[in-house]
């Protein structure tokens, strides 16, 4: 497998995944060749309405219009649940700050008791923090958490038969308490940040997911000489990719894509929603039994000693939420810090 030759985002048209036979032929050996080839690819003809995804940049942009204030009232160091606003630079990926603000939402459940008998990840689980200066943000959001779960689930379906394996083959896994999460992000310019990293080069921990674009590009795609792919937005459309739980499963035949945002130009700023659809925290990651022909294209889960991977989808979680905020992990979870205030690695 190998993308050194792609130089942009093959586009599919969901539709066909239930327009009869011929039609779904086509679309899955599509998919197969931009899970195989890529890892990412637009997807139109998702059924999503236009009226809702206008909602949510038009609400997404209201947020960020509000006062400092209005958003701090929501800041995520508040939640030892890891949900609710970062301002500018709150954020690390690799160590770096992220030159975005972004608030994360969550599946909403209640907050279990605070139990050291009990697995570290079980504290991730908790409420969403809303703003009340916008109060409208929370029904439209927790709507589009809902339609963007049934959307990436039957995406799933589709992923399986490529797999030949059958159909709800990943039920068990994404079945039972969900542990989804939506950010809406907005970049500023590069007049207003220390740095071109929007957001560093990493992989994406959970399943799949689903990124709304506004108007300003920014996202690329690493190929695997190295060079970067745009992926410019286009209207109408999904960029999808693979999580790191996709590449467990699989062994490494659908490998999760580096990827990266660059701040954009002076005098602009770029908006975004993006949807992870996660395993339940108490959910192990099984490896499919691939059939032989697949199985010989498997080339094993990507080993990264500073990204250690675990069967456990709560570990991950976990893991990757006490790197990227030290503040929350400070307050809330000290001991689960070293000396250095890095994450302990039994801490998960």
């Amino acid at each position: 497998m190998s993308n050194s030759n792609v130089t942009a985002l093959p586009v599919l048209d969901f539709r066909e995944f239930d327009a009869g036979p011929t039609a779904r032929g086509a679309f899955l050996e599509q998919l197969r060749s931009a899970v195989r080839d890529v890892g990412f690819f637009y997807l139109e003809g998702h059924g999503l309405p236009q009226s809702l995804i206008d909602d949510v940049l038009g609400l997404s942009r209201r947020f960020f219009a509000l006062p400092e204030a209005a958003k701090l009232e929501i800041e995520m160091v508040n939640s030892p649940h890891f949900r609710g606003y970062n301002r500018v630079g709150q954020e690390l990926t690799q160590g770096q700050r992220d030159w975005r603000e972004q608030v994360d939402i969550g599946s909403e459940a209640p907050a279990l008791p605070f139990d050291k008998g009990l697995p570290a990840w079980t504290r991730l689980q908790g409420p969403n923090q809303w703003p009340s200066a916008l109060p409208e943000l929370k029904p439209i959001l927790l709507e589009w958490q809902d339609e963007l779960t049934k959307l990436s689930t039957r995406l799933l379906q589709a992923f399986a038969i490529v797999l030949e394996q059958d159909e709800n083959v990943f039920e068990p896994i994404y079945a039972g308490t969900p542990n989804h999460l939506i950010k809406i992000i907005r970049y500023p310019g590069r007049d207003s940040t220390e740095s071109e990293q929007g957001v560093g080069a990493h992989k994406d921990s959970g399943f799949l997911t689903l990124l709304l674009q506004e108007r300003q590009q920014g996202l690329e795609v690493q190929a695997d000489d190295g060079s970067w792919i745009a992926a410019e937005p286009r209207p109408g459309t999904f960029v999808v990719n693979v999580g790191e739980l996709l590449e467990m499963a699989t062994d490494g035949y659908l490998k999760a894509t580096v990827h990266r945002v660059v701040t954009p130009p002076a005098g602009s700023d770029r908006l975004s929603v993006a949807f992870f659809l996660g395993a339940p925290f108490d959910a192990e990651i099984p490896v499919l039994d691939l059939a032989p022909h697949l199985k010989a294209e498997a080339t094993g889960v990507t080993r990264d000693p500073n990204n250690p991977l675990f069967r456990n989808s709560g570990q991950n979680a976990l893991k990757s939420r006490l790197r990227s905020h030290p503040d929350v992990a400070q307050r809330h979870h000290a001991d689960l810090l070293d000396a250095e205030n890095k994450p302990k690695a039994t801490a998960a």
